[in-house]
């Protein structure tokens, strides 16, 4: 299915015949859609959420599953699964229905205290973390190995370095990737979010943390992962914040730098090749990772 073709008429329709109690609800777009999965709003309390591709399926019944076990431990607000929909209306996959969280997403503009809002984030990961992992779903296919081995996407890496030419460092780039490779994991699993981004961090107006969204890429296994947000949202004072309040090691640190590097470069890539070299958030991305990289191995 194309992804443009799910929309409010498509999602009044699920819910009409599956949910008949609602279906006198309006349904409406929200502000940021999503990209694995297109979220609507279901009268005032709720929202739908339907996939945009057989890849993201497999999230849907877990977090449906998870996020009520997770809540109850969790400092801020997080998705409450009040209804689990079939295929229908020529819609081929799962979908779900959600309680409603107030917020917007964490655009660097509307974060009150950049300092605050990393301390706050790394105490909700904390928290994330300490929970009991019994049963949990390991890093794998379902979650795109996040949380898992970095080398699953060593040769998409240096196949895009070399591919993005002029526009990276390459000897750079690939000392840094190679030394996250090396930053071996030899701690615990525990619960990660694995997708840590400002569309997935909500404040409220005073620019405070109070929800995190998209729990699809969650899962148990190594939280490096969760750290790629302290090179796409974080800067300055509250990145060092952030660091200091995470406590992650240097091998965890490598490996964060690895998990974004990796991102950073495979989106600049897709980028259109006549794009300024040193234009745009991912470039950006790139340049802080490596940039740190060096100072952090005496460059």
């Amino acid at each position: 299915m194309d992804r443009e073709e799910i929309d409010v008429e498509l999602a009044a329709r699920l819910v009409a015949a599956q949910f008949p109690h609602w279906a006198d609800l309006a349904v409406t777009p929200v502000e940021v859609g999503g990209w694995d999965n297109r979220t609507f709003r279901l009268g005032a309390t709720m929202t739908v959420r339907l996939p945009t591709a057989q890849g993201y399926v497999a999230a849907v019944g877990k977090e449906h599953e998870w996020l009520p076990r997770l809540a109850p431990r969790l400092p801020v607000a997080v998705p409450e699964p009040l209804g689990l929909g079939a295929p229908g209306c020529g819609y081929p996959w799962p979908w779900s229905v959600r309680r409603w969280i107030e917020g917007r997403p964490a655009a660097p503009g509307r974060i009150g205290d950049p300092v605050a809002f990393a301390r706050d984030l790394a105490t909700f990961l904390a928290a994330l973390g300490g929970v009991d992992t019994a049963g949990g779903p390991l890093a794998g296919a379902h979650n795109f190995h996040r949380g898992g081995d970095l080398r699953v996407y060593d040769a998409e890496t240096r196949a895009t370095i070399d591919a993005l030419g002029a526009r990276v460092d390459a000897g750079l780039a690939l000392d840094t990737w190679e030394a996250a490779l090396d930053a071996t994991w030899r701690g615990r699993p525990v619960w990660f979010h694995g997708d840590v981004a400002a569309g997935n961090l909500l404040v409220d107006g005073a620019g405070r943390l109070t929800g995190v969204i998209d729990f699809g890429t969650s899962g148990v296994g190594d939280p490096a992962c969760d750290l790629v947000v302290c090179w796409t949202l974080l800067r300055g004072a509250a990145r060092a914040a952030f660091r200091e309040a995470v406590a992650a090691d240097p091998a965890m640190w490598a490996r964060g730098r690895g998990w974004a590097l990796w991102k950073a470069l495979i989106t600049l890539a897709a980028d259109a090749p006549s794009a300024a070299p040193d234009a745009g958030e991912h470039a950006r991305v790139v340049r802080e990772v490596l940039a740190e990289h060096r100072a952090a191995h005496g460059g």
